[in-house]
């Protein structure tokens, strides 16, 4: 197994740990983040009805700016969006990823805006 293979397959284990321990209900949705090379998005999901509500993501966007600017930019967006669809408290999905960097910069910018988790 090549180190680019070992690296995408623990990574998949670790997000497979941490979501077998959450789910987004109607009540309390899921905030899943995904962050790659040159972008972030973001999604509240209900998983009990299978539907996204809100998202926000960079691909498309003007945005710029280093990438922790970014993840502030979608995590105050992804928290005025939520405040629109009435939601208020969310179970955050840190997908494997570790709470670090640009991760809780995106957390932090959500909760300034009021959602808490």
């Amino acid at each position: 197994m090549s180190t680019l293979a070992k690296k995408l397959l623990n990574q998949r284990l670790r997000a497979a740990r941490v979501r077998a321990k959450i789910t987004g209900t109607d009540v309390r949705p899921r905030l899943t983040v995904t962050i790659s090379n040159k972008h972030i998005s973001a999604q509240i999901i209900d998983d009990i009805a299978k539907k996204t509500i809100v998202s926000s993501t960079t691909v498309g966007s003007k945005q710029t700016g280093t990438m922790t600017d970014q993840a502030k930019f979608i995590g105050t967006d992804i928290a005025k969006k939520a405040k629109k669809s009435n939601i208020t408290t969310i179970v955050f999905d840190r997908n494997g990823r570790q709470y670090a960097k640009r991760l809780s910069a995106l957390a932090d910018a959500a909760r300034k805006e009021g959602l808490e988790f």
